[in-house]
Order: C-alpha cells, then sequence, then structure tokens
C-alpha cells in the first residue's frame, strides 16, 4: 500500500496562483501513474492532470494551458503547479497513484486539499 500526503492549497485570488505538492511513502517503486483529482461538493470527482513513468500527460481540458504537473519518479513525489486560476477552480484537490499500468490496477488517494478561487 501507498500512502499519499498532500500539501499547499489555500484561498487565492482570480488570477493568482498556486502549488499543491504530494509525497508519497511506502511501496513508492511500485507506482505508475501519478496526478490530481478535484472534486467540487455535490459533483463527481474529475481529472486534472496525470503523468505516468514513462513521463506520458493527461490534462483536462479546462486546465490546460493554466496548470503545470511534474513528478520525481525516484522521490515518489509530483506537484501540480496551478497559475491564473478561476472561480471555477475552487474545489478539493486530491493526489492521486496508481500501482500497476492497467486501469483496474490498485489505487491511492491522499485525504485531500482545499482550494478556494475568490476575490
Amino acid at each position: 500500500q501507498v500512502q499519499l500526503v498532500e500539501a499547499g492549497g489555500g484561498l487565492v485570488h482570480p488570477g493568482g496562483s498556486l502549488r499543491l505538492s504530494c509525497a508519497a511513502s511506502g511501496d513508492i517503486t511500485s507506482l505508475t501513474v501519478m496526478g490530481w483529482y478535484r472534486q467540487v461538493l455535490g459533483k463527481r470527482r474529475e481529472m486534472v492532470a496525470l503523468l505516468n513513468t514513462r513521463g506520458n500527460l493527461w490534462m483536462a481540458d479546462s486546465v490546460n494551458g493554466r496548470f503545470t504537473i511534474s513528478r520525481d519518479n525516484v522521490r515518489g513525489t509530483v506537484n501540480l503547479f496551478m497559475n491564473d486560476l478561476k472561480a471555477e477552480d475552487t474545489a478539493m484537490y486530491f493526489c492521486y497513484a496508481r500501482r500497476g499500468p492497467n486501469p483496474q490496477d490498485p489505487e491511492d488517494w491522499g485525504q485531500g486539499t482545499q482550494v478556494i478561487v475568490a476575490s
């Protein structure tokens, strides 16, 4: 099993920037995909950005061009750099990791960190 701990988040004005970080512990050598999801209360959790160990990137259209994801495979960390934040980016952000190459392989989630974009 892998434990994920997020840091960052908070309150920011529209147009501002934030960085979210996530550190994995445990069997980090098993991690293939790492990244971020977000969820607004009452709505489905949605993918924000994911990276696999080969460097393949998946990013939501809504954040493409504003958010950047980076990953350190050796340390088991993943960062999300969020620029030009908008009110609609307000959500709970969850670190995500998958232990294996297939979608049905075990997944791990962090506890979440709140991002609020407001004037």
